[in-house]
């Protein structure tokens, strides 16, 4: 059912997507300043970020399949009135116990722009689909980024508490404003849940396309995890010394390459997107050489930054444009595999940067990222001549 995507309608799920998706990474930059409130150490204290996307990865999987059974404005509505309610609880989290238990829920609860992009697609044209996901992408993506110059400073002068009551009264705000702006979308799916979650597996099973965009976004996903667990630790120690501010600003340099994705999506739009995609692992390789030669270089390090997340969206976007052609009606549990496996690959690679950080340091981080772009490469290229081949088999 397409009605068609104004543009108010685009902006407002891009900005939705971006300031909800900023749940999952607004702890990033106040790992160090949590850890000194607790009196644990800075790896102890990083456990909050693994957590959230570990939560994050749960929601994928167990709530967005049910955009396909539910009508999708309410449940867009609820989750993000959940999201507020448990962004809340972890600003008046008294041990970290309870912080922890906070994050996960916050991760499971914020899973809203993985709702929001399936409902766009369905919304929306096939020969415009690339660019209107592309631009709500963006949006996401500047979220994510933009989230730890917002928490770094938010964190230095009001404390982590405030970042994360800040973040509950913005997710009450949206909800409100989607509420009258969003129009409903109902689904076609009529079977139980458990059908619709075994659906799942049978998507696994006869999409080639889908698991290696899957398992490629992964690799990318986790190297994109680690770095961002390991420029914290980095840069809060010698030379730089930065404090939470200071660090959140690099999310700056990465919000640059943000602005590239539209052009991906009308890329993507037009011609063979597994061509972006083979770039897009490319550029992340090239930044990871570059972080482990250039460490105590501030400008190479942005500039690597720049390359990491313009390459993590043309191999994302590119990918995103394949799988939500290949079942229109299974749009939500076709983004649930997609996403829940990025996420994995994104708790992954944040378990990873904890332990080659205590293991090597940033070279250990680095290293780990050029590991995860070659397997990445290794798939790539394993099924070149396979991913012509798309079944269309109904789920």
């Amino acid at each position: 059912m397409q009605q068609g995507m104004s543009k108010g309608l685009t902006v407002l799920m891009a900005a939705a997507t971006g300031l909800i998706v900023a749940n999952v990474y607004y702890n990033q930059p106040l790992i160090v300043m949590i850890a000194k409130t607790f009196n644990v150490s800075e790896s102890n204290a990083g456990q909050i970020s693994f957590l959230t996307q570990v939560g994050y990865a749960m929601g994928l999987f167990f709530c967005v399949p049910l955009g396909d059974w539910f009508e999708r404005k309410k449940q867009i509505l609820v989750m993000t009135f959940l999201s507020a309610l448990a962004l809340f609880a972890a600003a008046y989290s008294n041990s970290l116990l309870l912080l922890k238990i906070t994050a996960f829920t916050i991760g499971f609860t914020s899973v809203v722009p993985q709702l929001i992009l399936p409902l766009a697609a369905n919304l929306t044209a096939p020969e415009q689909r690339g660019k209107i996901i592309g631009f709500i992408m963006s949006g996401l993506l500047i979220g994510i980024l933009l989230s730890r110059t917002l928490s770094g400073v938010v964190g230095a002068h009001l404390g982590w508490r405030a970042m994360f009551g800040i973040a509950g009264a913005i997710c009450i705000v949206l909800m409100a404003i989607m509420a009258v702006a969003l129009p409903q979308n109902r689904p076609d799916f009529k079977g139980s849940y458990s059908n619709l979650m075994g659906s799942l597996f049978t998507l696994i099973k006869t999409q080639p396309v889908l698991r290696e965009a899957s398992v490629i976004t992964a690799c990318a996903f986790a190297s994109f995890g680690l770095f961002w667990i390991g420029i914290v630790f980095l840069l809060s120690g010698e030379p730089y010394h930065f404090t939470s501010d200071k660090i959140g600003l690099m999310g700056l340099a990465a919000a640059a390459g943000a602005l590239g994705a539209p052009l991906i999506g009308k890329i993507s739009d037009k011609k063979n997107p597994r061509i972006a995609i083979g770039y897009g692992l490319g550029l992340i390789l090239l930044s990871f050489i570059l972080f482990y030669f250039f460490r105590n270089s501030l400008v190479v390090l942005i500039a690597g930054i720049v390359l990491l997340d313009l390459g993590l969206q043309a191999a994302h976007i590119s990918n995103q444009t394949r799988i939500y052609a290949l079942i229109p009606e299974a749009r939500n549990r076709i983004n649930t595999v997609y996403m829940t496996t990025g996420f994995i690959g994104t708790s992954i690679g944040s378990g990873v940067g904890l332990w080659v950080w205590d293991l090597a340091g940033w070279s250990g981080v680095s290293i780990a990222g050029v590991v995860f772009m070659l397997i990445a490469f290794a798939v790539y290229a394993l099924t070149f001549r396979k991913a012509a081949q798309t079944p269309t088999v109904a789920a």
